[in-house]
């Protein structure tokens, strides 16, 4: 038993164990380093997924470059195609990243992080593959993008969107003019309007999309609502993807 286990402690092996373990580890210290960002914007997938992710990238291509090592040098193995491992590394964290994409209402979060997280493996990859000063250029690129481009995005212009439900008693409903005049005054148009009676009919209820071109403020709108009588309840939210 033991004189099959010598095949694994060769020089040679011990030297390509080395090997992937550094890629390895650079990987791990680049992935926390992009993760660290998704972390300080209070993110679930922070820096430890991120290292996670692109140690196993790396992991699995770099041991690719060492076919003739696998099994000890005890099974005759024909050269790795990291290329078939790439594709169903891209698929695999694909799948992880849809799992972090959450829908409530209108707004849907964690596109950002999961297109984050996808971009983490292919930096894993490149440092699987040697690219290491790629591997590096490409984290910081992703890291300017996910924060320098969010400071870029407030300064251009831009429209924004609101989703509001207001509910009324039935025989106090405003007719829906007075709710766009309403909008209107605190800067919004109106986009989409739905209605709804709830309460088996008691009572009426309106449900709006709203648009501002960086003029209108949702506090504004609220407080609007707020100090009308005949509201019953609304609710007033971003919609954001």
């Amino acid at each position: 038993m033991f004189e099959g286990l010598q095949h694994y402690w060769t020089p040679e092996l011990l030297a390509a164990n080395l090997n992937i373990f550094l890629h390895v580890l650079a990987a791990a210290v680049i992935g926390a380093a992009v993760g660290y960002e998704r972390s300080y914007h209070g993110r679930a997938a922070g820096m430890r997924t991120y290292a996670l992710v692109c140690l196993a990238s790396a992991a699995l291509t770099v041991v690719c470059a060492f076919p003739q090592h696998w099994f000890g040098d005890t099974v005759a193995v024909p050269n790795g195609d990291p290329t078939r491992i790439i594709q169903g590394l891209m698929t695999g964290v694909g799948f992880l990243g849809a799992g972090m994409i959450m829908r409530d209402g209108l707004t849907i979060h964690g596109l950002s992080t999961a297109a984050s997280v996808w971009v983490t493996a292919a930096i894993g990859i490149l440092v699987g593959l040697g690219f290491h000063a790629a591997a590096a250029g490409a984290a910081i690129l992703t890291v300017l993008l996910m924060s320098a481009v969010r400071t870029i995005e407030r300064l251009l212009p831009q429209s924004s969107f609101i989703h509001c439900s207001v509910r009324y008693l039935r025989n106090e409903a405003p007719q829906e003019a007075e709710l766009m005049a309403q909008a209107a005054r605190c800067g919004f148009e109106v986009t989409e309007t739905s209605y709804q009676l709830a309460k088996e009919g008691q009572y009426y209820e309106y449900r709006l999309t709203l648009r501002s071109f960086g003029t209108g403020l949702g506090g504004d709108f609220a407080r609007a609502l707020a100090s009308d009588v005949r509201v019953r309840e609304f609710k007033v939210s971003p919609q954001r993807e």
